[in-house]
């Protein structure tokens, strides 16, 4: 389901066409705010993403990337290619484990430090020990893709697009302040949806035939 679908489906089902035509913000506002609840819901693979940040000889701190939530993992690249993994530590830690940042090495623990000092809108991490070199970070982190809004096609429109459409719905229902009836159904078909997205993204993608044997339902 592309973005022109999924607009013509919420306007036919909720018999409203948001003044569409003449400002499609109020829509598009609740497709994304649609996308963001199941994104915070289930963590689809397409949710990933990688990226190789540089550290500074002498600087305890690098930023993060601009469309940064969370970290999966963090990996130093040392001169000989070989990958570390570092631990996320709290910044007190770093701080008691490192506590003159002039002390400089190769980095061991990682952790989110706070917005950067230019732009509070942005996240940086803080670095123990201060690292010694201009050393390859590799960050495996959450991010929101881009919406369907202004991509027109998106992962979850072309692979999951009931969820998708039932949790425009039930956004659409509570904007217009629907009967308590119908948000419940729209929200019961968003959760059924939803569960059969969760069997893929907390389920199928963090497993295999090898080690985990085909899929299966728990017995109660």
């Amino acid at each position: 389901m592309n973005y022109s679908a999924l607009v013509a489906s919420v306007r036919d089902y909720s018999e409203n066409d948001f003044n569409y035509a003449a400002d499609p913000s109020i829509l598009n506002t609740l497709i994304a705010q649609a996308e963001r609840r199941i994104y915070n819901t289930i963590q689809f693979a397409a949710l990933r993403k990688n990226s190789t940040l540089t550290t500074s000889n002498g600087v305890a701190y690098v930023n993060c990337p601009s469309d940064f939530l969370s970290v999966y993992s963090m990996a130093v690249v040392l001169p000989s290619g070989v990958y570390e993994f570092l631990p996320n530590k709290d910044v007190n830690f770093i701080r008691a484990s490192y506590p003159n940042p002039a002390t400089t090495g190769t980095p061991r623990y990682y952790a989110l430090f706070g917005p950067t000092v230019a732009d509070d809108a942005e996240l940086r991490f803080i670095i123990g020990p201060t690292p010694n070199a201009a050393l390859s970070l590799d960050l495996n982190y959450f991010y929101y893709p881009e919406s369907i809004v202004t991509a027109g096609n998106t992962w979850l429109g072309d692979n999951f697009d009931p969820v998708l459409l039932y949790a425009a719905l039930v956004e659409a229902a509570t904007y217009m302040k629907a009967e308590a009836d119908m948000v419940n159904l729209y929200n019961t078909k968003f959760q059924e949806a939803l569960l059969m997205a969760k069997r893929l993204g907390d389920g199928l993608e963090r497993s295999d035939a090898y080690r985990n044997g085909q899929a299966r339902m728990p017995v109660k």
